[in-house]
């Protein structure tokens, strides 16, 4: 165990059968030393510092059906909303005036969102807020509107791969196609987006061995954005009984997948906070760096329900930047209130 996590730390690199290995014999002693590992790996790289990005969730229309997802097409229970442009550049202009100079937008695959709209959308944002990033996720799109978007101003891309095996993948998406996007990733990295990938830990069917696949991918792929987080069950979903995922294996994940890829963005995410009250501040301390408090309207955030139960959905944007900033602090670090980019990107500045 000592040598694999030693070749873990210094060559950020094991062979899919040493990761099997390394999962199936894991003990409390040797999670800590790994979260010990990722967190001086990530100091290496960003010091202390954890970049906050607000969070616009923009629409809860999705054209997809993802077993997993409350959000899913079939789900007619589900609460539908779409905010409007100028919602979401108030959201923004919220966000901006509490210091924040990085925007996530995103949305289910709601398709009345156009290229025309979305470019519209961002082309005002940089106008209004030109020193600040902005993170586009809304899922498989042509190459056409995601270099368009590029081209408007969008500085990264977020999606999700979810898990990096084919059959896992087509059992959880009916009607969506591995190759499909996989090749959405590649078109992004080539255009030039920094590119956010990630996966969900605790899916049924999922084993040591499709998470050992998830971290090769984004060894191999090495998104500059590595988003990893729970499974959690939503009640109207043909996965509701399933048992889910923990924050323990995740924040094995979220260690692993910052020694194999040492400069990447990771977050804490608002899931890790649902499962537990400081599952965002264990992720920070097992290698995270980011953290998404929610910017959205206060009357539709319970309705961009990807799960049940999400905190902070009835918290104001200056108390959820408060909150945060006195628990980052809490747990030895800061937030930095800036763009937040790659690291290699600051270096090509």
């Amino acid at each position: 165990m000592e040598a694999l996590l030693n070749k873990l730390s210094e060559q950020h690199e094991l062979t899919e059968e040493e990761i099997v290995w390394f999962l199936g014999h894991l003990t409390p002693k040797w999670k800590q030393q790994l979260y010990i590992r990722a967190s001086e790996v990530r100091k290496q790289h960003y010091g202390v510092s954890v970049y906050p990005r607000g969070l616009i969730e923009f629409s809860s229309f999705c054209r997809r059906d993802c077993l997993y997802c409350g959000l899913r097409r079939s789900n007619s229970s589900a609460e539908r909303y779409r905010l409007t442009d100028e919602e979401i550049i108030e959201c923004a202009a919220e966000g901006y005036e509490l210091g924040y100079r990085s925007f996530v937008l995103q949305s289910g695959e709601d398709i009345i969102y156009t290229v025309q709209v979305m470019t519209s959308i961002i082309r005002e944002m940089k106008l209004r807020f030109p020193d600040a990033a902005i993170t586009l996720s809304a899922g498989e799109r042509s190459e056409a509107f995601y270099r368009a978007v590029y081209q408007a101003g969008a500085d990264r891309y977020l999606l999700r791969h979810e898990t990096a095996s084919r059959t896992l993948y087509e059992s959880l998406h009916p009607g969506m196609s591995f190759d499909n996007r996989m090749d959405c990733l590649r078109i992004l990295r080539e255009i030039g987006y920094q590119v956010g990938a990630g996966f969900m830990v605790g899916l049924p069917g999922q084993t040591h061995r499709h998470l050992a696949e998830d971290l090769l991918f984004v060894k191999r792929f090495h998104p500059e954005m590595i988003g990893i987080g729970p499974f959690i069950p939503h009640s109207a979903t043909p996965l509701k009984d399933a048992a889910g995922g923990t924050v323990e294996d995740t924040l094995v994940m979220i260690a692993m997948a910052r020694l194999m890829v040492p400069e990447a963005l990771m977050p804490a995410t608002t899931a890790m906070g649902t499962l537990d009250p400081s599952g965002r501040e264990k992720a920070i301390q097992a290698g995270a760096n980011v953290v998404m408090p929610i910017l959205s309207p206060l009357q539709i955030r319970s309705k961009y329900a990807l799960y049940e139960q999400k905190i902070c959905t009835g918290d104001e944007p200056e108390h959820c930047r408060s909150c945060l900033e006195m628990r980052i602090a809490v747990s030895g670090y800061r937030m930095e209130f800036s763009r937040g980019d790659h690291c290699s990107y600051k270096a090509q500045l």
